[in-house]
Order: structure tokens, then C-alpha cells, then sequence
């Protein structure tokens, strides 16, 4: 998983895989199916750990505003890690396989659908607290906390600086007033 959120799909060879995962070649397609099976099941692994860290973050937060402004500002980690920001695999794969693979393009959609439903659940606990006003469409909402998290993690491995990222991210929980 690593491998490929590092690199891409395109970028990572079937010898990076095998050094990786310290296979044969044989064993890689026993066991996976080959590059693309196995590249399915690293977004998959990616998006059930994302998911669960998300659905954990919102159970442990004071607030699902706490939670959503916690969920971007979460993007600086990237930035102040040793080794350049990777993106988001999800999205990473959206942008490189657009819609030249069907069965791809389904898994990132569900991938999004998830992390669009947690966030969703964040923008109706902090509307019900009185946060978020209620007459603004959660769904909606929750689809703008998507791009933009998408939209910060593509400037952060463009290159992006603290400073800036936060501004953006000030303007985004704006946005949710």
C-alpha cells in the first residue's frame, strides 16, 4: 500500500512490489492476481483504515465542529513529517486513473461515499449543537469537507506551507457558518 501511495500505480514496478513484499513473482500473482488486483486491495486496506480513524476521531471528539476543524487541520501532519506529503490515496488514484478504468472508478467512488458519510454524520452532530446552522444541507456540506481536505492534501504535496494550508482551512470552517 505504501509502495503505490508513494509512487502511483504507473510509477510503482512489479519489482518494487516484489521487493516490497519480498515475493516471487509467482507468489505476488498467487496470492493477489497481479498488479491491479493487488493495487485494489492496498485502496481498499487505505480507505477501511481511513474510515475507521475518522469514525474513531468523531466518537472521541468534544463537538463534531472539534471534529471536522481537527479532520483538515489534520492535513499539517503531512506537511511537518519527515519525507514529502503522499496526498490521499483515494484521491491520488482518482487523478490518475480519472475514468480509464470502470472497476477502479467504483472502488474510489465507494471509497469517497464512505468518508462523504462520516463527514456528514460530523456536519449533523455539530448542527444538532447548535455549530453548524441547521438550515444548511449536510450532505452538501459534507461533499465541500471532501474537496476540501482533497484540495489541501493536493497543495500539501504540491508544496504547500503550514501558514498557508491553515489559512485555507480557516476559510473552509468559514464556509460551514
Amino acid at each position: 500500500m505504501h509502495q503505490f501511495w508513494t509512487k502511483g500505480y504507473e510509477h510503482t514496478s512489479m519489482q518494487d512490489l516484489l521487493a516490497t513484499m519480498n515475493l516471487s513473482k509467482s507468489s505476488l500473482y498467487q496470492a493477489f492476481g497481479g498488479k491491479q488486483p493487488l493495487f485494489r486491495r492496498c485502496v481498499a486496506r487505505y480507505t477501511d483504515q481511513f474510515a475507521n480513524r475518522m469514525r474513531a476521531g468523531l466518537a472521541a471528539a468534544p463537538s463534531g465542529r472539534g471534529f471536522i476543524a481537527a479532520f483538515l487541520y489534520s492535513v499539517l501532519d503531512d506537511v511537518r513529517a519527515d519525507g514529502a506529503p503522499r496526498g490521499c490515496l483515494v484521491m491520488n488514484t482518482a487523478s490518475e486513473f480519472a475514468q480509464s478504468e470502470p472497476e477502479i472508478a467504483l472502488d474510489v467512488a465507494q471509497s469517497i461515499e464512505r468518508f462523504h458519510g462520516i463527514l456528514r454524520a460530523a456536519v449533523e452532530r455539530a448542527q444538532q449543537e447548535g455549530d453548524i446552522p441547521p438550515e444548511r444541507d449536510p450532505a452538501i456540506l459534507a461533499s465541500f469537507l471532501v474537496s476540501s481536505m482533497s484540495g489541501l492534501k493536493t497543495q500539501a504535496k504540491a508544496g504547500a506551507d503550514a501558514k498557508t494550508l491553515e489559512g485555507i482551512i480557516g476559510v473552509a470552517l468559514s464556509a460551514l457558518a
